[in-house]
């Protein structure tokens, strides 16, 4: 698995997996099987997956297997990689494959020996049978500078001759003079061609069509062999294209399918991943950083042996060197919902985990300590449940994240609601509905551990909402109240300062309880804001004298465990007034703030 490692943060490559996590080798080997098979030859064989499928980790075995078997013969195996998705566009992809291969073939041989000069004359004449002349003219057009062979000069390639590639009778004199070349006695080394083939179903129609053409042009001579890596359907939806065939009806195969059938014998799938698959993946890409490359071969191939005999990850024997037991028990909590979502695609997977760690680096930064598990759950509400976590968003924006969560804690837990504690009820959202209003899906989100605290959540919800580009707006309160609250609670004293005493003063009797009632609320779910927040509620108290009793409540919900000093500290001249409070929370707070209390309240009498 190839890592990226910046500043500390380790991000999983999107480039295909050197190490096989996924015992694709088994794919590998039958592939491989069938292009050393003498009845199939020449061949032309498809590995068919969906995007990010690991369709090019399977291309890649494939080659590391032909050339092991290749050193184990007489005759050298050739393997020649082709990506038509790269290819100059100002060349064509037919000019780009058969420059790969013929270059491919032409570097097998010295040109310093008769043989090796006579294989060089027979090597030109192929070249001079592909028809150059529009890729020059577009060269000198638009001063692209294009990677032709480098076997004579450029306007000596270019061919006027009516028996080239864009005829019949060339495409058989290219094939007659190509087979003639391959059995050349400087070639003698070389016993087989196998041309790797990829992201051709990336590909534009044009180019799809005139690679398979190409393939086909060679197909006819003993010794080659493909293997096209792409989304068969992706490249029967092209072919159909280019070609403007007729839609199949369902009970028969399409023109476009049969195409592609005539050129391509058989098809093995990359089949998506098991749920054991998943969880082998998920545990080993966590594992890459934690142990030395030899620990963690090994834990591979344990893997791969549990895979074979069905076996659990559960019994899989860990090091004893090294604990692995947060890594074991990360990738146990993520994959129920991961291997559901992503339905098997080992690169969405990938990508989920770099999301993670993105998330995890950037949160410690800002100082928002968060367990890696705990942050994994919240990225599985944001990136695969979005409805669901617009509403969590929204419960922050209101302040009544704290009360959702216990509601979401006793329904996973117990199924129902517990009326009598007199908990706000969630507001629906979209999706299959369950109990209390909340989606069944993130009731089954809420069953993920760990179990979520809403204080320590909080920081990063407000992080996560700045990523989406969302303000955390309370949409129930009055729009001149949203701006107040906004200020009174920012963590900037330029911002607190803007609201004058005055504007509090001519606020209504009802606009200064529902701007209670909301920092009530959002001070309970945001620590981070705990001390503007009450010294918002002091002042609003101090200007509106009837509304003290509603400013005692909200200060009463606050979590006693959760005070700091500097926020008793907004007492200190007003331990009397506030007394009932005070005590209300000594007892239950940590030490230092049961002193800043005593102190304060002493001071008072």
């Amino acid at each position: 698995m190839t890592k990226i490692y910046t500043g500390g943060l380790n991000l999983w490559s999107d480039e295909p997996a050197t190490t096989d996590l996924l015992s694709f080798s088994a794919i590998a080997e039958t592939v491989v099987d069938a292009l050393f098979d003498d009845g199939l030859n020449p061949v032309a064989l498809g590995v068919s997956g969906s995007w990010g499928s690991g369709k090019t980790t399977v291309l890649n075995l494939i080659g590391q297997y032909v050339e092991k078997r290749s050193s184990e013969m007489d005759g050298k195996v050739l393997i020649v990689r082709a990506d038509p998705w790269r290819y100059d566009p100002a060349l064509g992809p037919k000019e780009s494959l058969i420059s790969e291969v013929l270059a491919a073939m032409g570097a097998e041989f010295s040109n310093a020996d008769p043989i090796g000069q006579a294989a060089e004359g027979a090597l030109k004449k192929l070249i001079k049978r592909v028809n150059w002349a529009k890729a020059v003219k577009v060269a000198a057009r638009t001063a692209i500078s294009l990677q032709l062979p480098s076997l004579d000069d450029l306007t000596g390639l270019v061919s006027d001759e009516p028996e080239t590639l864009v005829s019949e009778k060339g495409m058989a004199e290219f094939r007659t003079d190509f087979e003639a070349f391959l059995n050349h006695e400087a070639l003698a080394n070389v016993s087989q061609v196998v041309v790797l083939v990829d992201d051709l179903d990336r590909c534009l129609p044009e180019t799809v069509v005139e690679t398979l053409e190409t393939i086909r042009l060679f197909l006819s001579v003993k010794g080659m062999s493909f293997v096209i890596a792409a989304d068969e359907k992706r490249v029967a939806e092209a072919i159909q294209q280019k070609l403007q065939s007729p839609l199949a009806d369902s009970e028969e195969e399409s023109i476009a399918s049969l195409y592609l059938h005539k050129i391509v014998q058989t098809t093995v799938p990359v089949p998506a991943l098991s749920y054991f698959d998943t969880r082998s993946y998920l545990f080993l890409m966590l594992c890459a950083t934690e142990t030395s490359s030899d620990v963690y071969e090994d834990l591979v191939k344990k893997c791969a042996i549990l895979r074979l005999s069905a076996g659990s990850l559960d019994d899989l024997e860990l090091p004893n060197d090294t604990d692995l037991s947060l890594q074991a028990a990360t990738a146990s909590r993520l994959t129920p919902i991961l291997y559901e979502k992503f339905k098997g695609n080992p690169r969405r997977i990938k990508r989920f985990m770099n999301d993670l760690h993105v998330r995890q680096s950037i949160a410690s930064r800002r100082g928002i300590k968060l367990e890696p598990d705990a942050i994994a759950k919240l990225m599985v509400l944001e990136k695969l449940l979005e409805n669901d976590f617009s509403e969590v968003l929204s419960w922050l924006a209101m302040g009544t994240l704290r009360a959702q969560f216990e509601n979401l804690r006793l329904l996973a837990e117990t199924g129902s609601l517990d009326q009598k504690k007199g908990v706000p009820m969630a507001k629906g959202v979209s999706g299959s509905s369950s109990k209390g209003g909340f989606t069944a899906t993130m009731v089954r989100w809420a069953k993920l551990p760990p179990e979520l605290d809403a204080a320590e959540v909080s920081g990063y919800l407000t992080l996560a909402a700045a990523f989406r580009g969302r303000l955390l707006l309370d949409e129930a309160l009055p729009e001149q109240l949203r701006d107040i609250a906004a200020a009174l609670t920012s963590d900037s004293q330029i911002e607190r300062s803007a609201i004058k005493d005055e504007e509090l003063k001519k606020l209504s009797r009802q606009d200064i309880s529902e701007l209670i009632l909301h920092l009530g609320r959002r001070v309970q779910d945001e620590p981070s804001i705990q001390l503007s927040t009450v010294n918002a509620l002091l002042t609003i108290a101090d200007l509106h004298a009837e509304a003290i009793s509603e400013v005692k409540s909200a200060l009463r919900k606050l979590p006693s465990s959760e005070i700091t000093p500097p926020t008793i500290l907004l007492f200190s001249d007003k331990a009397s007034a506030y007394s009932d409070v005070l005590s209300g929370w000594r007892n239950n707070v940590n030490d230092r703030v049961a002193k800043a209390i005593d102190s304060i309240s002493k001071g008072s009498k």
